[in-house]
């Protein structure tokens, strides 16, 4: 049976007419690969000098934030330092402990996060100019968002499985689940809960439905009118998975 683009030995640098569309197509798609690959280990960088100023984490599109690392004090003299004197910059060994969990659970799955310096309640080091410092990619997700009182839906395609990037049950806006709701029900947007449980009930499951009650997540703000917010993927099993199924 005869070979499909089989080069002629010894080597010759002439190829055969036949092979150069396959060779193109076979460069092209390797070329748009390593993009994809590149393009979802991008990171980006926020750094927030002054205190009680917003803090603010974003991903556009289909992505949602994961966290890779997350600093509240001094490590580099030379970061918001301007308009510092020289003993309110010296100290680069200034970091506050369990800072990257508490910007996790507060920004993890979300497509925007915004927090401040009040999250913090001790300070690592007085007489310090310091700085919160948030490291973070964008991963591609679906984002599913469901008012109080309802069911909440995830589903994936056939022969995939669920895996969860976060999931949130409180109001963090103005304009998330308004209808026919009185504007004391809505005024409060520092209301978060990051919850677990729906990792717990959907992780690894084709599809999976989900009670938005506070019965389930709990009341975080008593009053006001809440929703659940997941950030998911669908994902083939890797060989473990499946054998667990």
């Amino acid at each position: 049976m005869k070979k499909y683009c089989e080069l002629p030995l010894p080597f010759s640098l002439t190829v055969p007419e036949s092979c150069k569309t396959m060779l193109l197509f076979i460069t092209v798609l390797l070329l748009g690969t390593s993009l994809l690959v590149n393009a979802g280990s991008l990171s980006e960088t926020v750094t927030t000098c002054v205190e009680n100023v917003v803090h603010r984490l974003s991903c556009d599109n289909y992505g949602v934030i994961s966290v890779q690392t997350s600093l509240y004090g001094r490590v580099d003299s030379s970061v918001c330092s301007e308009g510092r004197r020289p003993d309110q910059v010296s100290n680069t060994d200034c970091s506050l402990p369990g800072v990257v969990d508490i910007v996790k659970r507060r920004c993890n799955g979300k497509k925007v996060c915004e927090l401040s310096t009040d999250a913090f309640t001790s300070d690592p080091c007085r007489g310090t100019a310091k700085y919160l410092q948030t490291t973070y990619t964008c991963l591609s997700a679906f984002h599913s968002v469901t008012c109080e009182h309802s069911l909440a839906r995830l589903k994936c395609d056939e022969g995939q499985i669920i895996t969860v990037y976060g999931a949130d049950y409180g109001r963090r806006d103005q304009t998330t689940c308004i209808y026919g709701r009185p504007i004391s029900q809505i005024l409060n947007t520092a209301c978060f809960n990051p919850t677990n449980q729906v990792a717990d009930s959907c992780e690894g499951k084709n599809s999976c439905t989900i009670k938005a009650f506070n019965s389930v997540f709990g009341d975080p703000c008593e009053g006001t009118y809440k929703y659940l917010e997941v950030a998911y993927a669908c994902q083939y099993p890797s060989i473990n998975q499946a054998d667990a199924v």
